[in-house]
């Protein structure tokens, strides 16, 4: 992303020294390994964004990004082995490539790393981070949870679904930005809207990528289109279909989402005319509108430039702009 540019650059150069222990290999290389295989980094450039944005030097968010960084990485590394998962972005993940155990143990190191990066803030500015973090990373550790619970119950609702992403995935967008106001010492009403922009971008994001998993285009989506339906995820499209479309309708997705067939495309194919007639589509598409109107309209109340608020407008454009 162009306008993240800047920051990556640097922050690339701070994670390739990031992890300086080389005793035992075994535990570091691991470490070492998932943080080489790239990823948009999105997050972290945000905590440097923020902090540039209001007025001090990015590079004293260099830490706290540092932080965010390794504790996103630690959570894929857990989350491939609880999926049991081959690859990630497009290498072998860190389980196959070591095992289980090494896995395990190398991401717990992971977390322990990335909290201690707040030990080069003033105790202050340590105590705010550091809480900020806590609190985020259980919300995580939840929404995973929420997830894996959800697999087995068929009684979810809209609020628990959006409920479950928002921590899953928003929270530590809107941390993210939130510890680039802490480290700028923002005034805490900016703090609070920067930190609530993140978060509802997050769950907007979040949403369209379930849309986009079932009516994206193959070629710029990046994932494999009706993934999802493949492997019975009841995502909000679903929720929202056996919701508000007929009985038949909802007998038939819930039919469909019970069984595995070795070649889903008409399976595939029929979930999304159901989705589609059944106006699941299009109130997905008016939900995503919502989160991303509310997130622009925090910007108003931030004590920053207008051209800087267009800059995050164009961020936020620019995460929700791949191709339908």
């Amino acid at each position: 992303m162009e306008i993240l540019k800047k920051y990556n650059d640097d922050l690339q150069a701070y994670l390739a020294k990031a992890v300086s222990h080389k005793e035992p290999r075994q535990l570091y290389d691991p470490i070492k390994y998932i943080l080489s295989l790239g990823g948009k980094r999105i997050r972290p450039a945000l905590t440097l964004m923020v902090c540039d944005f209001f007025g001090t030097d990015y590079k004293k968010a260099m830490s706290a990004a540092l932080a965010v960084e390794l504790f996103h990485n630690f959570s894929l590394i857990h989350d491939d082995i609880m999926d049991n998962a081959p690859l990630r972005r497009g290498k072998r993940t860190v389980h196959e490539k070591w095992d289980v155990n090494t896995a395990i143990l190398s991401g717990d190191a992971m977390l322990i790393l990335a909290y201690q990066f707040f030990e080069n803030y003033e105790p202050k500015m340590f105590q705010e981070l550091a809480k900020l973090f806590g609190e985020t990373a259980l919300q995580v550790c939840e929404g995973q949870q929420h997830d894996m619970d959800f697999e087995t119950r068929d009684d979810v609702t809209l609020v628990e679904y959006i409920q479950m992403i928002d921590h899953k995935t928003a929270v530590l967008l809107g941390a993210a930005m939130q510890m680039g106001a802490i480290v700028a010492a923002a005034a805490e009403s900016d703090k609070e809207k920067i930190y609530q922009f993140g978060r509802n971008l997050g769950i907007a994001f979040q949403l369209q990528d379930d849309y986009l998993d079932v009516f994206g285009n193959p070629e710029t989506f990046g994932k494999q289109v009706g993934g999802d339906i493949i492997s019975n995820k009841k995502t909000f499209l679903y929720i929202m279909a056996v919701g508000q479309g007929t009985l038949t309708q909802a007998e038939e997705l819930d039919h469909l989402f019970s069984i595995n067939p070795k070649d889903p495309t008409d399976k595939i194919l029929t979930v999304k005319e159901i989705f589609l007639n059944s106006g699941a589509a299009e109130a997905t598409r008016k939900e995503i509108e919502k989160y991303s109107n509310h997130a622009y309209s925090l910007l108003d109340g931030i004590n920053i430039s207008e051209e800087k608020k267009e800059m995050f407008r164009e961020f936020g454009h620019n995460l929700m702009q791949r191709s339908v």
